[in-house]
């Protein structure tokens, strides 16, 4: 047997509806039947539409507000492990190790696991705990207003 064998069991697959293509029930109108909006080409009142009154959205209050924070791309201390100690860590070769996926995100170092080597790491965001252990193992934070 070969795939340009295989074929769909007889009466299993039917052919679509051609309308508007000669005699036989939906050819002239297409099933839509004599004027009226909904006859007409990409006419059609949506399916929101309540007869001309105001929508249910529009009706219900709003309430609250909606808070568009930044969205960080998150790295721990644990996996600073991969660069050599004592070294400068850029935005780039968090990107090029593989911790970093997003480029477009900026990056926020937080302060899960230990840290054993002194870097130097350049980073958008930083919270304090980890700033104080990577100064603490002798490196250095460095955020986008101290440059």
């Amino acid at each position: 047997m070969k795939l340009s064998d295989l074929k769909p069991t007889p009466g299993s697959r039917k052919d679509r509806k051609r309308v508007g293509r000669g005699p036989g029930g939906t050819d002239k109108t297409s099933g839509r039947g004599h004027k009226g909006q909904k006859s007409r080409s990409g006419a059609g009142k949506g399916h929101f539409f309540e007869g001309g009154r105001s929508s249910l959205l529009s009706r219900l209050p709003k309430r609250g507000f909606s808070h568009e924070g930044i969205e960080y791309a998150l790295v721990n201390l644990r996996d600073l492990e991969r660069f050599e100690a004592g070294s400068t860590v850029q935005f780039e070769d968090f990107i090029i190790s593989g911790l970093v996926r997003n480029g477009n995100r900026p990056i926020k170092l937080l302060a899960a696991g230990e840290v054993t080597g002194a870097y130097t790491l350049h980073v958008d965001a930083a919270s304090q705990s980890a700033i104080a252990k990577i100064e603490a193992a002798g490196g250095k934070v460095i955020l986008p207003e101290e440059e």
